[in-house]
């Protein structure tokens, strides 16, 4: 059957189970676009800025485990995407993008609006193709799908000409090719299972490759099998959950107390789909110094990187769990479980009436609607839900890792929303909201029901944080200033605005939002006023050891 390139990009990201596309049109696209409305089977999400489609497809990958796709157009629409693009990169999330870019007679001839899309995201995708050739497009599409739910998943970038729009070919259905990752041998398995075996102390520390693999109910029968303690990194939250008896909570800079007094006890670390980041491992020369470290991960690139590995196995942590499993009998730890059990009963939060945000977020977690997804964006508030919203299940949590991306909430939380059919909780701060907040009008336009916890203190809290320990509390350019009403604000974009300034607000405004979002009235923001000097606790500076370290520093 004979189409035109346009229409065979739409027939190709039907067979690959496409059933939703966030963008933002362009020059460059139109056909695409026309396609995509002459085809009408595909949901498009028009955002308030290709930035916000990126972190949408981000969202709707993590909460879905499917590949995400976001459109946009040549040049400034492009680059547009670039953020998001590096985040999913950075955090293993699969990911297709798909721009337009110029004819192939003006390629290269700095035409309007033509850029070098491939060029610049090279560093930031497992792989891109700028497809010239109407030929070349089905097979390419194909291959981005297949690379993108591949090993170590990630973003593929598609740059395709316009005339590759309008030129036509035949076109021949075929069905998507499924990745099944290779069995992972006893042989390999053996010195893992040995290690385990001898080991009188050991603690797993499972990160995000355990959510990616769907390893998550595999790592529970571990832990229950080896009467094995764990700690997830920021990625791997909600792989084990957090009110199993074996979990510490997460571990690394901002981490609990208990992960990180386990982690110094432990005689062995089974690391787990992690790659040893420097929030993680804070000085990689003294981490697990004196231990026996098990590393197993996906990608042969991780291993021995950061952390020298006793034992490493590389391979997906499904198969290789599956293979272990039965190589273990079952062993009595009970010992080394009461002892880390007490780690978790030593745990202190400072609660007076100076610590807001830690009665806002754990009543935020107590009241949520069940089993829906909880995204944040970066800085305070962003380990604050790490360490107090609870989360029991895999593919409820997003938040930019690896790259750290202000601004990442609200597209992404649009995203998990769509992917989930479920309401979502956005947690962020002033800085990061300011940054894409004009994604609330997307969701205001798409009744998209966000709960968007805002945490109002004026300042960049992380980096004021570090000023104030670390720079003699010279706050440099940490103060927002801003005069903003965020209540006003959101009733002017057509949501609902309620405000939290004390103690005696935080409940019955929590159930007044939930509620909303709960009914599907849309979204909702909630100005949460907190001090400027609440601090995240406890805190471990990069470069030391967890046991220089585990004092609390000191509020003032």
């Amino acid at each position: 059957m004979k189409m035109k390139g346009a229409e065979i990009l739409i027939n190709c990201l039907l067979e690959q189970g496409v059933d939703t596309i966030f963008g933002y049109p362009g020059g460059t696209v139109l056909d695409i676009y026309d396609a995509l409305f002459r085809n009408g089977k595909i949901n498009h999400i028009l955002t308030a800025h290709e930035q916000g489609a990126a972190h949408a497809a981000d969202g709707y990958a993590r909460v879905t485990g499917k590949t995400g796709v976001c459109f946009a157009t040549s040049g400034p629409g492009a680059t547009n995407l670039v953020t998001g693009i590096a985040t999913a990169y950075m955090d293993s999330v699969p990911m297709v993008a798909i721009t337009g870019n110029v004819g192939l007679n003006f390629l290269g001839r700095d035409s309007f609006q033509e850029i070098d899309i491939c060029g610049i995201t090279m560093p930031i995708t497992k792989h891109n193709f700028i497809v010239k050739d109407v030929k070349d497009l089905a097979d390419t599409v194909r291959k981005a799908f297949y690379l993108a739910g591949s090993g170590r998943k990630g973003p593929v970038l598609i740059d395709i000409l316009k005339n590759v729009q309008t030129d036509e070919c035949e076109y021949t259905p075929a069905e998507p090719a499924h990745y099944k990752p290779l069995p992972v041998s006893k042989e390999k398995m053996t010195p893992v299972a040995e290690a385990i075996a001898a080991s009188r102390r050991p603690i797993i520390m499972a990160g995000g490759g355990i959510i990616s693999s769907e390893a998550s109910p595999l790592l529970k029968q571990l832990c229950e099998s080896q009467d094995c303690p764990a700690v997830y990194t920021l990625m791997g939250k909600g792989c084990i959950p957090d009110d199993d008896r074996h979990c510490l909570g997460m571990i690394g800079m901002h981490g609990t107390v208990a992960a990180a007094k386990a982690l110094m006890r432990a005689d062995t670390v089974i690391a787990l789909g992690t790659r040893f980041s420097d929030r993680v491992a804070l000085n990689r020369d003294m981490f697990a110094k004196d231990k026996t470290v098990i590393h197993i991960d996906i990608d042969n690139a991780e291993i021995d990187k950061n952390v020298r590995s006793d034992i490493h196995v590389m391979g997906d942590l499904h198969e290789a769990l599956e293979t272990l499993l039965p190589m273990l009998g079952k062993t009595n730890r009970a010992e080394w479980l009461d002892e880390v059990n007490v780690y978790k009963g030593e745990e202190k939060v400072k609660k007076d009436t100076n610590f807001l945000a830690y009665k806002i977020i754990s009543t935020a977690s107590e009241l949520a609607p069940g089993d829906i997804p909880v995204v944040t964006d970066v800085g305070q508030h962003q380990m604050w839900t790490a360490q107090y919203f609870r989360v029991n299940r895999p593919r409820l949590f997003c938040s930019s890792g690896g790259l750290g991306t202000m601004g990442y909430g609200m597209g992404a939380a649009i995203g998990a929303c769509f992917g989930s059919g479920k309401p979502a909780v956005l947690i962020t701060g002033d800085g990061c909201f300011n940054m894409n907040m004009n994604e609330l009008s997307t969701a205001v336009t798409q009744g998209t029901p966000i709960a968007i916890l805002l945490m109002d203190n004026g300042v960049l809290g992380m980096v004021r944080q570090w000023q104030k320990i670390f720079y003699g509390r010279r706050f440099s350019q940490t103060t927002l200033h801003k005069k903003t009403d965020y209540v006003k604000f959101a009733e002017s974009f057509g949501a609902k605005g309620l405000r939290i300034e004390s103690e005696k607000d935080v409940r019955p405004v929590l159930k007044e939002a939930f509620g909303y979002i709960a009914a599907g009235k849309g979204p909702v923001l909630v100005d949460c006023r907190i001090s400027e000097d609440e601090n995240v606790l406890p805190m471990i500076k990069p470069g030391m050891t967890y046991d220089t370290q585990l004092t609390k520093m000191e509020e003032n």
